[in-house]
């Protein structure tokens, strides 16, 4: 009963634990569809017949750039390695002599679907290419889209893009991180901080120095892009009206606006602190003082000091007055390359001394100092409200002279080259299918044909190959109130079946010294074995019985101590048992049992 119990239990713990998950993954489901994700069968998502065949991506309408790394030939016409140096790096450093190359992945989920991949560990690395057309930024919305897969994690490193400025002056073999560019956009991590770039440098119209303007770092939660090892897609958005949008997989992570929500912002304040002024010096900005009447007390003794010798202190039983506290140490040997000119005469290094361990002390015994009762310190004033308070003092404001406001922050420098400037402390990290575009639909047609084939793909295989510990790990990544849900419904149940069924099972021995301490009833129980003995005992009894005869006296062989009562057949018995049966009876015929004291005996044995 206990196991159909605890089995029915256990199910209900697993059909709930599904039922849990299931409604996690419908929330992703549903939130994806929110943030306007193209809507996929669940048959076709889960149960893919098998992995699609690699075909180029053509967008459906104009591009600026477009990459979807289709063959090694291509990308040495197109992407440009530069040879440039570091500045301020070592020498070994310096060189921008990180490893590209164009392969599948580890796992494609796309049958001989290339990428760009980042090779090395602990190097820099810059590859560019120019554009198909500058893009101005005239009216129309800027959409910067790229797929990134960190194959083996990311320890520390980069993987975003630099749009490189139009300058006329570009020359991609000497791109560094000097080399001016409009916007730097994408995923950043170095110790436990995950980062999403999305960087402008934007012009001061009366200096005309550049500025880097920082956006608001996102509220969602960005570490599982990294640590996945799955294909993410970032999206960067700027509209014509200084809004921005910032997706990734296609779900929105941030937003705002390119005038409120940068640091520092672009337009500088109206008015400034005037560096000139300075405070005057009858200006009193102390909100208490001491109290200018209060005066020490007569009996007030500073000379007193705060801790006095404990006079009544007496020495403790087995305080060791002839040991040192510390003894050099006597399995210390002299090095061998010990010079007493050069180092001095060497001494052994010293210990703890181990007679002092269980002693309440060693060495010279000091009386131990207490708190003196008539000590009271320095005398100070009370302190009082300050009648010249004026507040704390702060410079005036003047108009800011370098003062200018850009409404329209959105006009950049305009775009001329992509490229990837990174330092990374992991490798195998993959690029695919850059698309610069100003065209919703167009990025929307070349999202359905490339990284949302290729999710899907990843979903399934995960979703096949899984562990459930890792599947409950990756739901309650974004969702950690699933971890109450997981405790109620399958660790809780457990403990209470085991809890059931160890607390209904009790050893014999246990019941036996329980029932002798309390004085318990026992229940008269009878042993098979016991019972099966006693019933042959009777059965050879009778034939014993049937033996003897039927009153001739005479005893059956084996009978020894009864002969002579059958003998002397007067009915009397020389040897009489508890005054039971005489002889003469059995040799009538008495139906009662022998009572010799051998059988007796024997059963007794």
């Amino acid at each position: 009963m206990k196991i159909i119990f605890s089995f029915s239990l256990l199910v209900i713990c697993l059909f709930s634990l599904n039922f849990f998950m299931a409604s996690a993954d419908f929330e992703d489901e549903e939130e994806d569809i929110d943030d306007g994700v193209v809507e996929v069968e669940e048959e076709e998502m889960r149960f893919p017949k098998e992995r699609p065949e690699y075909e180029r991506p053509i967008p459906n309408g104009d591009t600026y750039f477009y990459e979807p790394f289709d063959t090694r030939a291509e990308f040495l016409k197109k992407w440009v390695q530069s040879q440039a140096k570091k500045d301020g790096a070592d020498d070994h450093l310096a060189k921008y002599d990180g490893k590209w190359v164009i392969e599948e992945a580890k796992e494609n989920p796309i049958l001989r679907d290339l990428g760009l991949i980042l090779k090395s560990k602990a190097k820099h690395h810059a590859i560019s290419a120019k554009l198909d057309k500058p893009f101005e930024f005239d009216g129309k919305p800027l959409i910067v889209q790229y797929e990134v897969k960190f194959q083996n994690g990311i320890e520390c490193g980069g993987a975003y893009v630099k749009l490189l400025s139009k300058t006329g002056q570009l020359n991609l073999k000497a791109f560094t991180d000097k080399t001016p560019y409009t916007i730097m956009f994408g995923p950043d991590k170095c110790g436990n901080d995950y980062k999403l770039h999305f960087i402008f440098r934007h012009m001061n119209p009366k200096t005309g120095v550049y500025e880097e303007k920082h956006a608001e770092k996102p509220t969602a939660k960005l570490e599982s892009f990294f640590t996945d090892k799955k294909t993410h897609l970032y999206t960067l958005t700027v509209n014509p009206d200084n809004t921005f949008e910032i997706k990734v997989d296609n779900g929105l992570v941030s937003s705002g606006d390119l005038l409120t929500n940068f640091s520092p912002p672009v337009n500088p304040p109206k008015e400034i602190e005037d560096p000139n002024d300075k405070k005057p010096a009858e200006w009193d900005d102390r909100e208490k003082i001491p109290d200018p009447d209060a005066k020490k007390p007569d009996d007030w003794d500073e000379s007193e000091p705060a801790t006095i010798v404990d006079e009544d202190a007496v020495m403790p039983d087995g305080w060791l007055l002839e040991e040192e506290v510390y003894i050099p140490d006597p399995s210390a040997v002299k090095p061998e390359d010990w010079d007493d000119e050069m180092d001095g005469e060497w001494e052994a290094p010293r210990i703890d001394n181990p007679k002092c361990k269980d002693a309440p002390g060693c060495g010279q015994w000091e009386k131990p100092t207490i708190p003196n009762p008539k000590y009271k310190g320095t005398w100070r004033p009370p302190m009082i409200e300050n009648p010249n308070y004026k507040g704390e003092w702060k410079p005036r404001t003047i108009a800011n002279p370098d003062y200018f406001e850009d409404k329209t922050p959105y006009k950049m420098t305009p775009i001329e080259a992509i490229g990837l400037e990174l330092w990374s402390m992991s490798d195998d990290i993959l690029f695919d299918n850059f698309l610069i575009a100003d065209n919703q639909s167009v990025v929307d047609h070349f999202t359905s044909i490339t990284w949302e084939v290729k999710s899907i793909q990843e979903r399934s295989a995960a979703s096949t190959g899984q562990s459930i510990i890792q599947a409950i790990k990756d739901a309650t990544n974004e969702r950690p109130w699933l971890w109450a849900v997981f405790i109620l419904v399958v660790v809780l149940p457990i403990i209470l079946i085991l809890t059931y069924c160890c607390a209904g099972s009790s050893k014999p021995e246990d019941i036996d010294a329980h029932r002798k301490k309390f004085d318990d009833a026992t229940p008269d129980v009878i042993d098979e074995a016991e019972e099966s003995g006693a019933k042959e005992e009777e059965e050879e009894e009778e034939e014993e019985e049937s033996k003897s005869g039927a009153g001739d006296g005479t005893v059956a062989e084996g009978g020894e101590e009864t002969v002579e009562a059958g003998a002397a057949g007067d009915g009397s018995s020389p040897v009489e048992e508890s005054g039971e049966g005489s002889v003469e009876g059995e040799a009538q015929g008495s139906p009662k049992k022998s009572n010799s004291p051998r059988k007796r005996r024997n059963r007794k044995e």
